[in-house]
């Protein structure tokens, strides 16, 4: 039997609090971020609606340490359906040309992304 004092590697999971950057316009309390891919930045839900259904749901994000770390914009479909008369169906035109121009100016808040 060995005198020498033997060493072993064992894989450990260490825990700390972090500080990182945030960009002005998150919102986010980064409350369930568990590793350092985790960690993303959201600004505020904004709900784009018809008839106050909502049709899409839009928010900056930005996943600083994830193989894509720009800005971008977080996009959930809603679950709106419905049969239209005439009159209807230009009133959801009219909804989806504002909800376009509200996207453009959104666009614009990307790093980049002014035309």
């Amino acid at each position: 039997m060995s005198t020498e004092p033997r060493a072993a590697t064992v894989p450990v999971l260490v825990v700390k609090s972090m500080e990182i950057e945030e960009p002005d316009w998150c919102v986010d309390p980064h409350e369930h971020a568990q590793f350092r891919p985790d960690i993303t930045h959201y600004g505020p839900e904004q709900h784009l609606t018809f008839r106050g259904e909502p049709l899409w749901t839009v928010m900056l994000a930005q996943a600083p340490y994830s193989s894509s770390p720009q800005v971008g914009v977080y996009i959930e479909q809603g679950r709106y359906t419905g049969t239209l008369d005439a009159a209807g169906l230009r009133e959801l035109a009219d909804a989806q040309q504002a909800h376009a121009d509200y996207l453009r100016r959104l666009a614009d808040q990307i790093p980049g992304g002014e035309q």
